[in-house]
């Protein structure tokens, strides 16, 4: 067994869910090993922590969920927020005004609950939503019909902002603009129609920067997996870092160690041939 690895921070979508975001039955078992063997097991993901699933919530061991990219960390247990960053209001305004005449709508993060308009759920495809997608937003998301006007009576209290686009241009270019407008953000993105948004000190390396200390251990302790842009960074911070087979190509990159794919219980795949920590 390997006895240097004290933390695994874990993506959750396309990494330990398989594509019908279901934790299979041979990676719980890695992860309850795992976590018998004295490894903290902690969710690292762009979900808010209200919309995380119950495979996954009620794993026995698992202890913290980093959520919204990093925005809140929290201990699972009673839902306890141990550490989070809120986005500032001024920030907020800008981004709603520099995307005003734009084909977009919005997702509103706030205390771990998710919103989002009831315009996205009608035309889904002006925003690039797929079915998957799309059931995803029915399943977990509060509808509100004025979504902009949400978000601006809520402006000081939001964990995190998406901006949902259907075109990858577009999205590069809004990116480009609240470069430009504001240094108040942090922004990655997980899935090609979604713009996240968090406050400049957030980011999954943060929340893994935070438990990592809380816990009293080096980032050397950490191994993290990941498929997407919003895992990169707690790719480069944790001592090893691990890509999906299918993860984005600059991912596989600077990651150590690339393993299976996530419908092939990478996961456990690593755990067991990479990590040896079960």
């Amino acid at each position: 067994m390997n006895t240097d690895i004290k933390l695994v921070a874990l993506d959750l979508d396309r990494t330990t869910l398989n594509s019908e975001s279901h934790l299979s039955e041979v990676n719980r078992q890695a992860l309850i090993d795992a976590i018998s063997n004295g490894v903290h097991v902690c969710i690292a993901s762009g979900r808010a922590f209200d919309t995380l699933p119950e495979d996954i919530i009620s794993v026995p061991g698992i202890e913290y969920a980093i959520t919204s990219n990093g925005a809140a960390i929290y201990r699972i247990a009673g839902k306890e927020c141990l550490k989070s960053y809120l986005l500032t209001p001024s920030s907020v305004k800008t981004i709603l005004n520099l995307t005003a005449n734009d084909t977009v709508t919005y997702e509103a993060f706030i205390k771990g609950q998710a919103f989002a308009s009831t315009e996205y759920i009608r035309h889904p495809e002006k925003y690039g939503a797929t079915e998957h997608s799309l059931a995803y937003v029915k399943k977990t998301r509060i509808l509100k019909d004025d979504i902009k006007d949400f978000i601006l009576e809520h402006c000081h209290e939001l964990d995190s902002l998406d901006i949902v686009v259907g075109n990858e241009e577009l999205k590069k270019n809004i990116m480009d603009r609240i470069r430009n407008a504001t240094d108040e953000v942090y922004m990655t993105s997980s899935i090609s129609q979604l713009l996240e948004i968090s406050y400049k000190d957030a980011g999954k390396k943060s929340g893994v920067k935070f438990l990592t200390e809380y816990l009293g251990l080096s980032r050397e302790n950490v191994a993290a997996f990941g498929d997407a842009d919003n895992d990169t960074d707690m790719i480069e911070y944790a001592g090893t870092g691990i890509a999906m087979e299918n993860a984005a190509p600059h991912l596989k990159q600077i990651a150590d160690h690339i393993t299976l794919h996530h419908d092939k219980d990478g996961v456990a795949y690593a755990f067991r041939n990479i990590l040896n920590i079960c």
